[in-house]
């Protein structure tokens, strides 16, 4: 199978710290791969490199010369404007006419639930509503891979659940996702594969089932505390 992403070997650094060492991983379309570990172990910044937001230290990252991808950040920015406009300003940057972005922005918007709310100063927003208007501009972009950096981390259980749906819709219509998570919960119910991370190393790469059902402890003690909600 083809991969939309490719990793090899890659190290990235800031001055002295060592935040990703030798990552090898391959991102293929349709898989659903979920980033967990304790903090700093590496999630966010591995996903700023599949993004290339980052650039590696060392080692190689291969992309799909078709790929479109798009990224959600645990904190959206809003820009002092309307919902609409901040979502058209996103799909305008990526190469659509201003018109056709306002077009597309709205029914994105419609996608989420968020069409009521169009003319609405973003900076007005709830976490769960900033979070859907993230979503839409991504949704709107239509990428083939979507990375989301603990997309529901600071929601409360009524946001979390319809984000969560929002995601399991993406999927379902063939996107591939890449996101990093703490809730193991929401591990099990979107991914189909598990990458454990530790102080930038990836040690366990299973499916779902794999992960949480076989010997954690042969992979790594601080794996399966994490699993066991003992490591946050």
């Amino acid at each position: 199978m083809s991969a939309w992403v490719q990793l090899k070997g890659v190290d990235l650094r800031y001055g002295a710290f060592h935040a990703l060492k030798g990552v090898d991983l391959r991102i293929a379309p349709g898989e659903h791969v979920a980033l967990i570990g304790a903090n700093g172990s590496g999630k966010s910044t591995l996903l700023r490199v599949l993004h290339g937001l980052l650039k590696a230290s060392a080692g190689s990252v291969l992309r799909d010369g078709a790929l479109r991808q798009a990224m959600v950040f645990q904190r959206p920015y809003a820009l002092r404007a309307s919902v609409l406009t901040n979502v058209a300003l996103g799909l305008w940057l990526g190469g659509r006419p201003w018109k056709a972005a306002r077009e597309d922005a709205l029914a994105a918007l419609g996608k989420v639930g968020l069409a009521n709310v169009a003319l609405r100063d973003a900076r007005t927003l709830s976490g769960g509503q900033l979070q859907h208007m993230a979503l839409a501009r991504a949704w709107g972009l239509r990428p083939h891979v979507l990375l989301l950096d603990e997309p529901t981390a600071s929601l409360d259980p009524h946001a979390k659940r319809e984000v969560e749906s929002l995601m399991a819709d993406f999927a379902e219509a063939g996107m591939t996702l890449v996101f990093a998570s703490h809730n193991l919960g929401q591990v099990k119910r979107l991914a189909t594969r598990v990458v454990y991370l530790e102080q930038g190393r990836v040690l366990a790469d299973l499916p779902v089932k794999a992960f949480f059902e076989g010997p954690l402890g042969a992979t790594s003690r601080e794996a399966e505390l994490f699993v066991r909600g003992e490591l946050g």
